[in-house]
């Protein structure tokens, strides 16, 4: 039973294979598409379901020793992670059906979108699934290979612009990775992380402190944590919406399991707690204030996207169940809320061509149903009660309470002002967007236009002796595919399920907290009876 652990991995490479082999056919790769993260969203499920029942599930590919193979553990944090991001994957392959984000025909002869979705799910669940350092660094850079063709679509010049940013900056930190690599290969004889959590303790405290923080580094980068966060906000928001959406939901948080997954198996204690701390205060306070300056939504999505990062941090920084469980719980939380927060930016741009807030107005009139669908998971992001991200907040605010120190209630004040503000950025979104009329005056700006290209359904109109930009057109006649608005309808509710059965989620956390401090049941679900 426990050889499912290598399904989450192997079905969507297969499935990327067919989806080439099929190239040329919308249906197939479609079809292909949903068959197999709906097969990977079971597999994760009951992988969950196992590792909270009977400990870790591990393999080891090809039956080699962990020593010199490949070993994949899922336990409760690994699983709840790859069961909430798969999910999260396929409500947004199923938003780009409706979208039409591919091209089929003589122009286009073969679509390479699903394939490369598929790759890029394959890498979020192996980095997530990884039992040592070395594969882990194949899974970043999986999802990477994949990801700079999902931000480069349609090749305009402001995503050729954002991906060449965010190649640069991913291709820095995979070198750092590598660095990191040698080094810990060089000092303990082993990138396995079970045997690395045995052998670490045992390394002079300068070399073992230089190790963690090279790690701390690489991962700091890819989670976008500050001040290393400043390539995000300008890569995110040029790319398609379903792009957009699963880079937001996903990629920064396998940088954050990273460092859950390091800290806490190979580098016990909280010796970096005031340097955790003191980055998850800027994060969440520098990334906020940027949100507030914005004036375009996707713009304030990928700010707050930063700050909450942050959250992630202050609960990591603690060491201790509650907070472990806190950032897990929230975790799971930001996954969705932002994903399905950037998914209805989408559907707000589809609909009116736009996402900047000075040619934006009237939506909670002209479009209703859009209007709840976007104030649900707004309010969930900001916070208020009782939603999942209050929850995760409170859990959150009570380690750092427990902690009791001068620098951990700072921390606690910081994470509520960001909150205060975070519901101030939104409420300007609902004001701008949705409440006050849309302003007649407005002059077009020609910087909208950096995010519409051939495969974001903006185009140039030709009407006679007019020519009318799409924006225009839709502004008015526009209506929102269904195919588009069920999955979104369908990640909302998702978002509201986790207020619901917050409950039986924390039950779950707090044991995976447990776990995780624990250490012995991952080092004996890998390496077995040996010592």
């Amino acid at each position: 039973m426990t050889q499912i652990v290598v399904l989450p991995v192997l079905l969507p490479l297969l499935g990327a294979g067919l989806c080439l082999v099929f190239g040329r056919s919308a249906s197939a790769q479609r079809l292909i598409s949903v068959l197999v993260l709906g097969t990977v969203v079971v597999t994760a499920a009951t992988l969950l379901v196992r590792a909270d029942r009977y400990g870790p599930q591990s393999v080891s590919i090809g039956g080699w020793g962990p020593d010199i193979g490949i070993s994949l553990v899922a336990d409760r944090l690994s699983a709840l992670m790859l069961l909430v991001s798969t999910f999260v994957t396929l409500c947004v392959l199923l938003y780009s059906f409706g979208q039409g984000i591919v091209e089929y025909g003589r122009e286009t002869p073969l679509s390479v979108f699903h394939p490369t979705f598929l790759v890029l799910s394959a890498g979020v669940s192996n980095a997530f699934l990884s039992a040592d350092l070395f594969n882990l660094f194949v899974g970043f850079e999986v999802l990477l290979a994949a990801s700079y063709v999902l931000i480069t679509l349609g090749g305009t010049e402001a995503r050729i612009r954002a991906g060449t940013i965010y190649v640069i900056v991913s291709l820095i930190s995979s070198t750092i990775f590598l660095i990191a690599l040698a080094c810990v290969y060089a000092a303990t004889g082993t990138v396995n992380f079970a045997e690395l959590a045995v052998r670490v303790g045992d390394l002079p405290p300068g070399v073992a402190q230089m190790l963690q923080l090279l790690l701390l580094t690489t991962f700091c980068i890819k989670a976008a944590v500050f001040p290393l966060s400043a390539w995000l906000p300008d890569s995110y928001p040029t790319a398609p919406a379903p792009v957009t959406a699963v880079f937001a939901g996903l990629l920064t948080k396998v940088g954050i399991y990273a460092i859950v997954r390091t800290q806490t198996l190979l580098f016990p204690g909280d010796n970096l707690r005031g340097l955790l701390l003191w980055a998850s205060i800027l994060t969440m306070v520098i990334g906020i204030l940027g949100a507030v300056a914005q004036s375009d939504v996707k713009r304030i999505l990928s700010f707050t996207l930063v700050s909450h990062i942050g959250f992630m941090l202050f609960g990591i920084a603690y060491a201790t169940q509650l907070g472990l469980s806190g950032a897990i719980f929230y975790i799971a939380h930001h996954i969705t809320v932002q994903t399905v927060l950037f998914l209805i930016a989408g559907l707000i741009e589809y609909r009116t061509g736009t996402t900047n807030l000075s040619r934006l107005g009237g939506l909670a009139r002209s479009a209703p149903v859009l209007s709840v669908l976007f104030f649900v998971p707004a309010m969930n992001l900001a916070g208020i009660p009782p939603f999942s991200g209050f929850l995760g907040k409170v859990a959150l605010g009570q380690a750092g309470i427990a902690a009791g120190d001068w620098l951990a209630i700072t921390a606690v004040a910081a994470s509520i002002l960001t909150s205060l503000l975070t519901l101030y950025a939104i409420a300007k979104v609902w004001n701008r967007a949705f409440w006050q009329p849309v302003d007649p005056d407005a002059e077009h700006d020609d910087d909208d236009e950096w995010s519409h290209g051939p495969l974001h359904g903006h185009q140039q109109v030709s009407t006679g002796t007019q020519v009318m930009t799409m924006w225009e057109k839709v502004a008015t006649t526009q209506r929102i595919p269904l195919a588009m608005g069920l999955p979104t309808v369908l990640l909302v509710a998702f978002s509201v399920a986790l207020t619901v059965f917050a409950g039986p989620l924390f039950e779950i956390t707090d044991r995976a907290g447990a776990e995780l401090l624990q250490r012995t049941p991952y080092i004996e679900a890998v390496l077995g009876d040996r010592p």
